[in-house]
């Protein structure tokens, strides 16, 4: 009787929609060179570009899998040996953007893309469809509207600051108007879906890790031995949606 009630889809926003890659990349540069102006002296464009790709490489997994493997520990440590602070890293991420956006809207629209088939599989969806992400949640309507020509209500769009996926997955599931739905979460980060199968509370879910999204193959191989997980196809996703 569930399926007969309808389905709703909590998607992550990077990896999953949209492959933001190369604008996050240059943003993190961006503010790279606000936070630390003295390490980009002489530093020039060739240079720059360089450090780009070399971040696009270490984000698609690549190259550099010890990294991606071991960042969850590296990246506290990198934090402390540099005296940062995360919330002060992120509102300068934020305040980049912003500004980008702000000054050069086409570039910045035009550093992001929808993989393939999934702006169609949006605007026809069936199903109920939520966003879940760690991205500012300006930042995902924009891009849904500019580049997808999808609107979805800011309400369904769930961004940086509304808690841990986990906690967003428990509210919805929790809503009158969505029970009786089959639920379904599909992420491209292997670590968030085992912190969903941690909770009881959300044995419902149907759980999915897109691997076309920002993942490795050691990590893919690790979810497709995990029964709980279902290692989605780009092309199967889009048809999902529909």
């Amino acid at each position: 009787m569930q399926s007969e009630m309808g389905e709703l889809y909590a998607l992550d926003f990077d990896g999953i929609l949209c492959d933001s890659c190369g604008e996050s990349s240059l943003s993190a540069l961006k503010a790279a060179k606000v936070r630390w102006p003295s390490l980009f002296h002489g530093v020039d464009s060739a240079t720059q570009d360089w450090i780009v790709d070399q971040m696009h490489s270490v984000a698609e997994g690549l190259t550099v899998e010890g990294i991606l493997e071991n960042w969850s520990k590296l990246k506290p440590v990198i934090m402390e040996e540099w005296s940062e602070n995360r919330e002060t890293l992120i509102d300068l991420f934020g305040k980049v953007r912003d500004e980008w956006l702000e000054q050069d809207f086409a570039t910045w629209i035009g550093a992001n893309r929808f993989y393939p088939g999934v702006s169609d599989a949006l605007k026809f969806a069936s199903s109920r469809v939520y966003i879940v992400t760690t991205k500012q949640s300006r930042f995902a309507d924009a891009l849904l509207r500019e580049l997808a020509g999808v609107t979805i209500p800011p309400e369904r769009i769930y961004g940086l600051g509304t808690g841990p996926k986990v906690k967003v997955l428990k509210q919805l599931q929790k809503r009158p108007e969505h029970q009786g739905l089959t639920l379904h979460f599909v992420e491209d980060r292997l670590a968030t879906l085992k912190n969903v199968i941690k909770e009881p509370e959300l044995d419902q879910w149907n759980l999915y890790l897109g691997n076309w999204g920002y993942n490795t193959q050691k990590e893919r191989e690790e979810a497709a031995a995990i029964p709980r997980i279902q290692v989605l196809e780009l092309s199967d996703f889009s048809k999902k949606l529909k």
